[in-house]
This record gives structure tokens, C-alpha cells and sequence, in this order.
């Protein structure tokens, strides 16, 4: 198949909904020819997915926009749907759903997709802050004092087990709260009460050393 970009100058912004409820009077019933409009797209139609597009956006920018919530993000998202239905038509079997229904899920399944990865990033954000904020001192006195090595031995030493391989994996490997936590079998806050408490033991220890 050819290049998606034709259908995309095709597109009216009368035809984006204004909000998730939104629906066009030509939503009740796509079937039959969406279905037609598949099928040519298929074959690698690119007259007819402009048509699809024109027919199925509006629909499907709804459904995006209840998942995504941003107008702006949901277009994209709408536009990464469109090319992986232009990609897979061919897959597409009539006996197993309606075209309309096809198409919905694909874009279903791409907001989703897009909600999880900004949450997870999210969440690897706050973990890398947490931890800078918990103990940026004690890394500093870690990497730039002058300790030699048995007093470093000895601060490690006056750890727990636990809260040793906890530190180690945080600070020797780089891992955050979840990927500690999912080493050693435990609870994420298990893991950062074990480092946290650990943290403050050598700051305490390396300070009556000094």
C-alpha cells in the first residue's frame, strides 16, 4: 500500500466532535458502507480510505478522546489509528465484526496504549525524584568524601542485610523503587522503607567517623 498522507488533507475540522458526547447524525448506522469502504481499502484504495476517513473519524475521535482526554494528543492518536487500519485492512475478516466495530477497537486499543506509556513514565519520573530528594547528601558523602576503603566497608557494615542489598541495587545497579521491590520479592514500600532507613544509618554512621 502507498503513502496515508492523501486522506489527511481530506479531513474538515467540522467533523471532530467537540467533546467525547458529541456523536453525528451519521453514526447509528455505519455498517454497509464502511464496510464497502474497508473492503476497497483492502485492496489498496486510496480513494476510498479518504472516504473511510472522512466517514469513521468523527466516530473514532470520540472514542479516543474518552480514553485520552487531550483534544490535541487525541487527534494524533486518531491519526496513528488511521495508519495502522490502512496497514492491517487486509486483515480484516467481515465474519467476525462489523468494519465500524474493527476500526473503534484499533483506536481503543491505541488511546489505551498511549494513557498507560505517559502513566508509566510518570511514574519513573516521581521514582527517580523520590529518590534524588531522599538522600542526595548521603550519595554526595558516598562518591566525594574522603573515606577510604575499610571506612566505607565499616558505614556498609553497620547496615542491615536488607537494607544493604536494598542500597546496592539502588546505588551500585541504578534501579528504582519498583525494579528493587521486584528483585528481592517484596512490597515497593518495603523497598524504600529498607532504603530510606538504611540511607539515614550510614549518614548517622559516617558522621560519628568523621
Amino acid at each position: 500500500m502507498g503513502d496515508v498522507q492523501p486522506f489527511r488533507k481530506r479531513r474538515s475540522s467540522s467533523s471532530t466532535p467537540t467533546n467525547p458526547g458529541e456523536s453525528p447524525r451519521s453514526f447509528p448506522d455505519l455498517g454497509d458502507r464502511a464496510s464497502a469502504l474497508l473492503s476497497a481499502v483492502a485492496r489498496g484504495d486510496e480513494r476510498a480510505f479518504a472516504d473511510f476517513y472522512d466517514l469513521m473519524a468523527p466516530l473514532l475521535f470520540g472514542v479516543v478522546l474518552r480514553v485520552v482526554r487531550d483534544p490535541s494528543q487525541s487527534e494524533e492518536v486518531v491519526q496513528e489509528a488511521f495508519a495502522t487500519i490502512w496497514r492491517q485492512a487486509p486483515r480484516f475478516d467481515a465474519t467476525k465484526g462489523s468494519a465500524k466495530s474493527w476500526a473503534c477497537a484499533i483506536a481503543h486499543r491505541r488511546a489505551v496504549d498511549v494513557v498507560r506509556s505517559v502513566e508509566a513514565s510518570r511514574r519513573r519520573d516521581t521514582e527517580r525524584h523520590e529518590q534524588a530528594d531522599l538522600a542526595p547528601a548521603s550519595v554526595e558523602e558516598l562518591v566525594t568524601s574522603r573515606l577510604d576503603g575499610e571506612r566505607m566497608r565499616q558505614a556498609m557494615d553497620s547496615l542491615t542485610d536488607p537494607q544493604r542489598a536494598a542500597i546496592e541495587l539502588a546505588y551500585d545497579r541504578g534501579l528504582t523503587y519498583r525494579e528493587v521491590a521486584a528483585l528481592l520479592d517484596i512490597p515497593e514500600g518495603t523497598a524504600k522503607t529498607r532504603i530510606r532507613d538504611g540511607l539515614i544509618r550510614l549518614r548517622d554512621h559516617l558522621g560519628v567517623m568523621s
